[in-house]
């Protein structure tokens, strides 16, 4: 747990929040913040403190329907948001219908990713106020339906951003690296753990300029935009996690927070 300054800011919609004695309502793909007192039964999850007040902040799933969503001592009724949709081209087919060896491997890659996210780390680096991770222009943003040569695939959970080949990517906010490699699908790859529960990644890396165990702090060269793996040409691909959930990006680029905490 760390004390923010007056100057930190997160995005949250108040509309969206309503804390009642035994649950909460929330929207598909964002996040939920709670007066800590009000959340029992879950330690894995990120908590700040405001006006000698500590608050617990609730990553919700993706959903296309509404769904029940049981945390830390509390049911949410997350409802679903209509994000639109995305179709793309993608003209090597092998990327597309897989082979049974890219199978296997795309496979492994999940656990391996998946074993990533389960790290949590009790101190938080991260003042939740991210900055862009490149300049570029946003080509595809977060919970679109995903079209890929015109089959229906998984939603786009992700914020893709479009730049130059080799255009530099810059570390959001403080974290440790604790993923790097080369995917099938995400291509050179980085990781971070900006704590408690708060993890980000970065694909489709040209390069990679950090190493596992590297803390890393706020502006700091991650590496450069790319064309590797599964995509239509160079971007950088960054999705932002929370207790496991991912969770809308652009949250965390707001710059509305202290206003924004429910007066419960």
């Amino acid at each position: 747990m760390i004390r923010l300054c007056t100057t930190i800011y997160i995005f949250i919609i108040l509309s969206t929040q309503v804390v009642a004695d035994n649950h909460l309502n929330g929207v598909s793909g964002e996040i939920l913040i709670v007066p800590s007192e009000k959340v029992s039964g879950e330690s894995n999850l990120a908590v700040f403190s405001y006006k000698d007040t500590d608050y617990t902040v609730i990553g919700l799933p993706y959903v296309t329907k509404e769904e029940r969503y049981d945390i830390a001592s509390k049911t949410i009724f997350i409802m679903p948001k209509d994000y639109g949709e995305s179709r793309i081209t993608i003209k090597d087919q092998s990327k597309v219908i897989l082979s049974t060896e890219d199978k296997d491997r795309t496979f492994k890659e999940y656990k391996i990713i998946n074993n990533a996210l389960s790290t949590y780390s009790k101190k938080l680096f991260s003042d939740f106020d991210f900055s862009m991770p490149v300049n570029g222009i946003i080509s595809s943003r977060f919970g679109k339906k995903r079209f890929i040569n015109n089959i229906p695939r998984s939603p786009h959970l992700a914020l893709d951003i479009a730049a130059p080949e080799n255009t530099e990517i810059l570390a959001p906010s403080d974290a440790v690296v604790i993923l790097t490699g080369e995917f099938f699908y995400a291509g050179n790859y980085v990781m971070l753990d900006h704590g408690m529960g708060l993890i980000s990644s970065y694909s489709h890396l040209s390069s990679i300029n950090v190493k596992e165990g590297e803390n890393i702090k706020k502006g700091m060269l991650l590496g450069t935009v790319g064309s590797t793996g599964r995509v239509t040409g160079p971007h950088l691909h960054w999705s932002v996690y929370l207790n496991k959930q991912r969770v809308n990006p652009e949250i965390f680029l707001d710059k509305n927070f202290f206003s924004r905490i429910p007066n419960l």
